[in-house]
């Protein structure tokens, strides 16, 4: 089965890392048609084990290569095009659209810290089928309150955030 894991906190931070080493690591540890779409940690690979001992495996070995405290999130084609397509939000220049890729529950934690946080002019979060989407105006994602939230120590096992538009290069390469 094909699928794509979602890694948190690639080269942000001081934890840098080039996707070629990042491929390398997933093939050493057994995934198969490896291969990486842009910089921000987004792998595309086929395994037949399951979700969970996927996620154990490529953790372990990722935190191990590169001494760091590997998290990632692992989702299938099918679960990567629901992202795609439950976007609520017409595409408009003058923002940015992101998707929480996460823990379950997880998106229930995100909304309830977007009601509390202050918010830029029509900035929005909406769940759509326990998927949490954002929308910020651009040059307001790293200032917004919520986006501050993002960051927090306590939240980075539980999720990871894309631009919606990297759902659509994933499938793209997922389909190819």
């Amino acid at each position: 089965m094909k699928y794509c894991a979602f890694l948190r906190g690639v080269n942000v931070k001081g934890t840098n890392m080039k996707m070629a080493d990042v491929c390398k690591v997933f093939e050493k540890a057994g995934m198969k048609n490896v291969s990486s779409i842009l910089a921000s940690g987004n792998i595309v690979f086929s395994s037949d084990k399951n979700v969970a001992d996927l996620k154990k495996i490529l953790e372990a070995a990722m935190s191990e290569h590169f001494s760091y405290d590997a998290f990632l999130f692992i989702r299938s084609g099918a679960e990567i095009e629901n992202f795609w397509n439950g976007n609520p939000f017409e595409k408009n220049e003058d923002f940015h659209s992101y998707t929480f890729i996460g823990n379950e529950g997880v998106e229930a934690i995100l909304m309830k810290e977007f009601e509390l946080s202050s918010k830029a002019e029509n900035e929005k979060g909406e769940i759509i089928n326990d998927i949490f989407y954002w929308q910020v105006p651009k040059g307001n994602t790293l200032d917004s309150s919520f986006g501050k939230i993002l960051g927090k120590k306590s939240m980075k096992d539980q999720f990871t955030s894309r631009n919606i538009n990297t759902f659509e290069k994933i499938l793209k390469k997922m389909n190819s």
